[in-house]
């Protein structure tokens, strides 16, 4: 039996969580490092943005808004949005998010996706990402249409992996 190799704690404070971000869509926060078990971030929606509508096929999403309001919408139901708020979305559920008139801060959170396998073939079938935070622009917030873009299509910036 293996031990999990050992992370320091993180702690995100309100200066970065109440960040006014870049473009519609920010991504003011992500964990990190090779070790981690868990996908999770903050994301900034402007003032009207949204995040249209996707499903995650795979794995399900803790959802906490943190600041501001707005909707997330899914086909059975449509839930208000304000600061303490915590969804949980399992996999399988279809799901929009759109700001209100002050913008919309949240965490998402979700099992770590294993490392996708590389070689012919492998990869055409991966379903979306959970929480599409790979596909926004650290620079312009500009979200990628194509799921598998590596750069930003509006300003050239690389997109994460």
């Amino acid at each position: 039996m293996s031990t999990p190799a050992s992370a320091a704690p993180v702690f995100v404070g309100a200066e970065q969580t109440a960040a006014a971000g870049r473009g519609e869509i920010s991504v003011l926060w992500s964990l990190g490092g090779p070790t981690r078990d868990l996908d999770a971030g903050v994301v900034r929606l402007a003032p009207g943005a949204s995040i249209g509508e996707h499903e995650e096929h795979e794995l399900g999403v803790l959802f906490t808004v943190l600041n501001g309001t707005g909707e997330l919408r899914t086909p059975d139901a449509t839930w208000q949005l304000t600061p303490g708020a915590l969804a949980w979305l399992p996999a399988g559920v279809t799901r929009c998010v759109d700001a209100g008139q002050e913008g919309l801060v949240y965490t998402t959170a979700h099992r770590r996706r294993p490392a996708l396998a590389t070689g012919p073939g492998a990869g055409t079938d991966a379903g979306e990402p959970v929480c599409l935070l790979g596909r926004v622009c650290p620079d312009c917030g500009r979200l990628a249409t194509e799921r598998d873009a590596r750069f930003c299509a509006r300003c050239g910036t690389p997109l994460a992996d």
